[in-house]
């Protein structure tokens, strides 16, 4: 489906010079002289690489219409992730390099994803909005600060480090 190049919004699948991207930043500009355009940071879906391109409200893009299908994560074998189709129970293996470093870690046992893809081709997954995680440790609460919202460090079940509310304890 073709779209006006200001149409562009992040997160969206284009197809551009005969591959898939995903736009990640959007800036829309408009210089003193000329027409305004949108600047686009587009990433890869396939190898990673990025690119900034330059569309002009004029420009018609190839908006990519992915096949999204809930799937269940069962277990990872040998750099390969197990997914299970939640409606025909048939099983799907992932290789390490359609998850991203920052999605590995909440990947855990019975999960429910979303996997993408293209023409019957796996691109990636999607994790759910929220997820409940134990912590196993928080830091002591420093008294005065309330005045301000105020966070602090906590270490959950999965390694991962983020910042909590004061009353989360371990």
């Amino acid at each position: 489906m073709k779209i006006d190049g200001n149409d562009i919004r992040p997160g969206m699948v284009i197809q551009h010079q005969s591959r898939l991207w995903r736009a990640t930043k959007i800036q829309h500009t408009q210089p003193g002289k000329g027409g305004a355009y949108a600047q686009v940071e587009l990433k890869d879906l396939r190898d990673g690489t990025k690119l900034n391109q330059r569309f002009r409200s004029s420009e018609k893009v190839e908006r990519a219409v992915l096949q999204q299908e809930s799937y269940q994560f069962l277990f990872v074998d040998n750099n390969r992730f197990t997914f299970m189709n939640s409606e025909s129970f048939e099983q799907l293996e992932l290789d390490t390099t359609l998850i991203s470093v920052d999605q590995k870690p909440f990947l855990k046992e019975g999960v429910s994803v979303i996997i993408e893809s293209y023409e019957n081709q796996p691109l990636g997954i999607q994790l759910p909005d929220t997820m409940v995680f134990k912590v196993m440790e928080a830091d002591a609460v420093v008294k005065g600060q309330t005045a301000s919202s105020s966070y602090k460090p906590a270490l959950l079940e999965n390694n991962i480090k983020i910042l909590v509310p004061p009353h989360i304890d371990a």
